[in-house]
């Protein structure tokens, strides 16, 4: 494993325009699988304690944006970072090195957040481990590409709200009681929550709950001290894309953008550091963050 992660300093920021065509039968999918692999390590982003001593609870986060994201709560000083995924162990293992390269412990939960069963269960495993939760992140989730609405099926349906809309609440369920004065909740909404999207029709409409539930858990939990935001990606290079799009969409991916390319997790993921410090972010609540490299967001 010694070689298998480059140093942050040999990494070069060449963000690429155009992807090669390809394809993955399981979805979200597999982020050691892709080419080229997404940029995650974020080499030029210097720590400086904002989360010092927090613990972090992250969903989704094996790979994609929330792997980039459970890197810099770790480089951020957070002295425990928690990860629940679905069926990726390769990746959560991966990940789970690469945070405790950063110097945080990391404890790596394979869960299906659609069940909340396991969302209480993945939440007293985090406490028994490291004893509080302070920050929430509300990440994971799926998608599934259609040309007509006729194509959705009603199993398809179900699990794409299922996951994108009760894991959201399930997870908050479970966090929020152990949570005090202070804390974060950060929900990942999406670009298509705002301007829709017709292949990801059903992922949009989960996108737009999570955006409401957002500003509802604001309000609800300001008495308590709790904050909630979220942050609306664009279109970032992540498992999702080879998971969910046609090969030759996937060539074009990102290219619609006014900066004419895809995202990288690594230029998303600074938004939930700066959501969930105090010190950035204190008097902020029931706002979203938008990472979309200048998309227009009306047409």
């Amino acid at each position: 494993m010694e070689n298998q992660f480059p140093s942050m300093a040999q990494q070069e920021r060449k963000h690429p325009s155009k992807f090669p065509a390809q394809s993955q039968d399981v979805h979200p999918g597999a982020e050691h699988k892709m080419d080229p692999i997404p940029q995650y390590s974020a080499p030029n982003y210097k720590g400086s304690g904002k989360l010092e001593g927090k613990v972090a609870l992250l969903s989704g986060a094996d790979s994609g944006i929330g792997r980039s994201v459970a890197i810099l709560f770790a480089r951020e000083g957070c002295k425990a970072v928690s990860i629940i995924y679905y069926e990726q162990h390769k990746d959560a293992e991966d990940t789970k090195e690469l945070v405790e390269k950063e110097g945080a412990k990391c404890l790596i939960i394979p869960c299906d957040i659609g069940q909340k069963s396991e969302c209480e269960e993945a939440t007293q495993k985090t406490l028994e481990a490291f004893g509080q939760i302070d920050i929430l992140v509300n990440h994971a989730g799926v998608q599934f590409y259609h040309e007509d609405i006729l194509e959705v099926s009603e199993e398809q349906l179900d699990k794409t709200m299922r996951t994108n809309i009760y894991g959201y609440i399930f997870l908050t369920q479970a966090v929020v009681p152990y949570m005090k004065k202070g804390s974060s909740i950060i929900n990942t909404t999406s670009i298509n929550a705002y301007k829709g999207h017709t292949e990801l029709m059903e992922y949009s409409c989960t996108k737009g709950a999570n955006r409401v539930f957002t500003y509802s858990m604001a309000k609800g939990l300001m008495a308590k001290g709790i904050r909630v935001n979220a942050v609306a990606p664009g279109p970032i290079w992540t498992p999702f894309i080879p998971s969910s799009f046609p090969p030759e969409r996937v060539k074009k991916f990102g290219q619609d953008t006014r900066m004419g390319r895809a995202g990288q997790p690594e230029e998303c993921a600074p938004a939930y550091v700066f959501l969930a410090s105090e010190s950035c972010s204190s008097y902020i609540t029931g706002q979203t963050i938008h990472v979309n490299g200048g998309s227009i967001l009306d047409g």
